[in-house]
């Protein structure tokens, strides 16, 4: 949506790639970290940031807040051919917490070094952000319009899965997304480096599936007691033979079609097996992302957090731990059978968030717009189908019956271990891909 403005004609054409790395700086150097529990800045300044973006280029932007501090933001923009189903392209603007004594930089100083803009969000996903805005802010500017009705979304709490943004604005505000059949987000069409006898191939690893979401917390039961007391109904013990057990279990394989696809094709390009047995030297060829990809194998139960007791010499009535599990397409109750199961008859399993798992196909007019605007790029690299062991706000607009795909092009150094620094320290993307993935962003949005 535009407003009518004199003094736009007299700015200057400023191209998507000439001002993504001013943005992406701007975004980290905002503090909107995420802790899960209400306690962070929430998003308000930096979805404040993105409407002045957005206002500086003639357009209105609606800030919406599910509550004081969590703010999305909204623009749409019209299409080339309104008649056709709409898009949406949607970021996050809040970010993990990060602890500056770990790390090499100031978490939120937005210092580049060695050709990197390093801080919290660079990789996740405030790169992406400043991809969009960058694009949108050049299609205002120029007067260009998408190849169809587009609608762009920032995002509050995607950290905390999306109670407070996607599913917040599916469920009050789904209008915004009425005619849109497809989105695309983050997590995908970011470049690995592949050994091939031929030499090093450029691979893209474009999602088309995650996995679902259970957040369990385990609850054990037993008998308080004093400390020098042998007790054979300790909770802690409970919760601990509990956790033992979880921890053993060795989840089954399945290969859903996104994995076998992505197995397959590097098997032919490196001569390397993708037999279940030879599986190893396959997914080493992946660098760092090899550890979203073996995630994505099987189903996963991971322990994460401890909560029991008040004094050294009481045995406490009860004990707590919370449990991140994921889940393949499908295996949603196969899997909280197995965790019930498990955990055994003195500890209760408690559900503290749940999500779904989403599979979309590899092919289609956008996916092959995707793979165009990628190799029209990089012609010598190859595009390649994944599924993402963690998940996106593509859930809650699933829910309106929309397909998603993690698309945030970036073509990435051979020796950069890009994808381990989801949520890990010293966050850093180049400035040239960020240039790269602005470029590629504004060609799709233009051919999709």
């Amino acid at each position: 949506m535009t407003h009518d403005d004199p003094d736009l004609d007299a700015q200057p054409t400023v191209a998507a790639e000439e001002e993504v790395a001013r943005i992406c700086a701007d975004l980290i150097r905002i503090d909107s970290s995420n802790y899960g529990d209400g306690s962070g800045p929430g998003e308000r300044k930096a979805a404040e940031y993105v409407m002045t973006e957005l206002a500086e280029v003639g357009l209105e932007g609606t800030l919406l807040e599910s509550e004081p501090g969590r703010a999305t933001v909204v623009v749409r923009l019209e299409g080339q051919d309104s008649s056709r189903p709409g898009l949406a392209v949607h970021g996050h603007l809040d970010v993990v917490p990060a602890t500056a004594a770990d790390w090499q930089v100031d978490p939120f100083g937005a210092e580049e070094r060695d050709g990197c803009i390093w801080g919290r969000g660079a990789v996740d996903m405030k790169d992406m952000d400043a991809m969009i805005l960058a694009n949108i802010r050049h299609f205002a500017r120029t007067g260009t319009k998408p190849a169809r009705d587009t609608t762009f979304v920032f995002f509050a709490d995607e950290e905390a899965g999306g109670t407070l943004g996607s599913h917040w604005l599916v469920d009050r505000h789904p209008h915004w997304f009425d005619g849109v059949t497809e989105a695309i987000s983050e997590v995908g069409g970011y470049s690995v480096t592949v050994p091939t006898p031929q030499g090093e191939q450029r691979a893209y690893l474009l999602q088309t599936a995650e996995k679902g979401i259970a957040w369990l917390r385990l609850v054990a039961h037993g008998r308080a007691g004093h400390g020098s007391v042998p007790n054979d109904e300790n909770a802690i013990v409970r919760l601990a033979a509990a956790i033992g057990r979880i921890a053993a279990h060795e989840w089954p394989r399945e290969y859903i079609a996104s994995v076998r696809e992505l197995l397959d094709t590097l098997s032919t390009m490196t001569g390397l097996s993708s037999a279940d047995a030879d599986l190893e030297p396959l997914l080493a060829t992946l660098g760092g992302a090899q550890g979203f990809v073996r995630g994505t194998l099987r189903d996963t139960s991971n322990v994460t957090m401890l909560d029991s007791g008040y004094k050294h010499n009481v045995i406490p009535q009860t004990a707590s731990a919370a449990v991140d599990c994921r889940f393949l397409p499908g295996h949603e109750d196969q899997l909280m059978a197995t965790i019930r199961e498990l955990a055994g008859e003195h500890v209760e399993v408690e559900v503290v968030h749940h999500d779904v798992a989403l599979e979309a196909p590899f092919s289609g007019d956008l996916v092959e717009s995707m793979k165009q605007a990628l190799l029209r790029e990089d012609p010598e690299g190859v595009v390649l189908p994944y599924c993402l062991s963690g998940g996106t706000d593509n859930k809650a607009l699933g829910r309106l019956g929309i397909s998603g795909y993690g698309f945030a092009p970036l073509r990435l150094p051979a020796d950069l271990d890009f994808a381990p620094m989801f949520h890990g320290i010293d966050e850093r993307v180049p400035v040239d891909s960020l240039r790269f993935g602005a470029r590629v962003l504004g060609d799709f949005l233009r051919t999709c």
